[in-house]
C-alpha cells in the first residue's frame, strides 16, 4: 500500500523543510477547526488552494480523495440541515430546513475541504519516514514516533494478510451476505488476523532484537534550515495572525 504517493515533486512545498512545515501545520489546523465564521473558513479554503497549487497536486488522485471526503460530507447535508433548530426556510409536511442548519453544514463543508488541502499541501508532500525524522526534531517523544513509523510500514502487511484469509475463505465457498453466517465467518478471520500480528510481532521483534536494536533508530543525517524555510514560517505567521485578528 502505497500511502504516501504525493511526497514525489519538485514543487516549493516538497523542498520545503518537514519541521518547517509540522510548526506552520499545526496552528493552522486549530485556527480552522476553532473558527465559528463561515467567511473566515472560506478564506482558510482559498489559502488551502493557493497551497495546494504551489505543492502542485492538482491532479486525479487529489480529486479521488477529495471526492470520498465529501460523499461523507453529503450525508451531513441530507440530515443536519432537517435536524436543527432555526428559522424555517423550507417546510414540507414535518421536516423544516432552517438556516442554522445549512449554515452548520457549510461551515463543516468548508472546515473539511481546508483541512484536506492543508493536510495534503503540508504533511503529505513529506516522505513518511522524513516526517518520523522531523516529529523526533521538533522533541515528540520517541514512543510515539516509532508507533507511528512502525504502523506505517506494517500497515500494508496487514492489508496483505487481510487478503490471503479473505480470498481463503472466498475458495471455500464463502460469499459475504447479510447473515449470521456471514457475521461468524467474519469473526473467524479477524480472529485469525489478530493471532497473525501477533506472532508476526513477536518475529518482527525478534528480528530487530537480533540486529542491535534498543528501542532507538540512529540519525546518521539532520535537518538544516534554508532561507526559503524562515521566510515560510514567518509569512505563513503573518498570515495566520492577521486572519485571526481579522476574523475573531
Amino acid at each position: 500500500m502505497h500511502l504516501d504517493v504525493f511526497s514525489e515533486g519538485d514543487s516549493l512545498f516538497h523542498r520545503l523543510d518537514p519541521r518547517a512545515k509540522i510548526l506552520v501545520f499545526v496552528p493552522f489546523t486549530f485556527a480552522v477547526a476553532l473558527t465559528g465564521s463561515i467567511r473566515a473558513s472560506g478564506v482558510y479554503v482559498l489559502l488551502s488552494l493557493i497551497c495546494a497549487a504551489a505543492a502542485r497536486l492538482f491532479s486525479v488522485e487529489l480529486l479521488k480523495r477529495q471526492l470520498v471526503l465529501n460523499g461523507f460530507v453529503f450525508f451531513l447535508w441530507l440530515t443536519v440541515p432537517w435536524s436543527v433548530a432555526g428559522r424555517p426556510v423550507l417546510q414540507y409536511q414535518s421536516l423544516i430546513l432552517s438556516d442554522a442548519g445549512i449554515r452548520a453544514v457549510l461551515l463543516v463543508t468548508l472546515k473539511a475541504n481546508a483541512l484536506f488541502l492543508l493536510t495534503c499541501s503540508m504533511i503529505a508532500t513529506t516522505e513518511v519516514f522524513a516526517l518520523g525524522h522531523a516529529l523526533f526534531h521538533l522533541r515528540v517523544p520517541g514512543k510515539l514516533v516509532y508507533l507511528f513509523l512502525f504502523l506505517y510500514r506494517y500497515i500494508g502487511v496487514l492489508h496483505e494478510e487481510y487478503s490471503k484469509l479473505f480470498r481463503a475463505a472466498a475458495l471455500r465457498g464463502f460469499c459475504p451476505r447479510t447473515g449470521c453466517v456471514t457475521v461468524r465467518t467474519m469473526s473467524y478471520i479477524f480472529g485469525m488476523l489478530l493471532v497473525r500480528s501477533y506472532e508476526r510481532s513477536q518475529r518482527i521483534y525478534q528480528a530487530l532484537t537480533l540486529r542491535g536494536f534498543r528501542g532507538d533508530f540512529p540519525m546518521l543525517t539532520h535537518f538544516r534550515y534554508q532561507k526559503a524555510d524562515v521566510c515560510f514560517v514567518a509569512v505563513m505567521t503573518l498570515v495566520l495572525a492577521a486572519q485571526v485578528t481579522l476574523w475573531k
